[in-house]
């Protein structure tokens, strides 16, 4: 699945221009032609270690549960466990 998900964001950047200029002409019936998996909107975050796509936190690009036991073995800097 993390395999899909780059080979889809290659094919998204490769047809960005070229989706961007038809959208602006009005041009549907050509945008027709584009691959579906050339559209952003089918891009889907996962976590970078495991690939989970729920549960993903965007600012450090981790599922919840990475987070948390890297978070706990003090491998992310400038995160810490609260306690109060």
């Amino acid at each position: 699945m993390k395999a899909r998900e780059v080979k889809r964001a290659k094919l998204i950047a490769r047809y960005a221009e070229k989706r961007a200029r038809l959208i602006a002409e009005g041009d549907y019936d050509a945008l027709q032609s584009i691959p579906k998996n050339a559209s952003p909107v089918r891009a889907h975050n996962r976590c970078k270690i495991t690939g989970r796509p729920k549960g993903y936190m965007r600012q450090f690009g981790l599922s919840r549960i990475q987070f948390r036991e890297m978070a706990s073995q003090g491998w992310i800097p400038g995160v810490k466990k609260a306690s109060w």
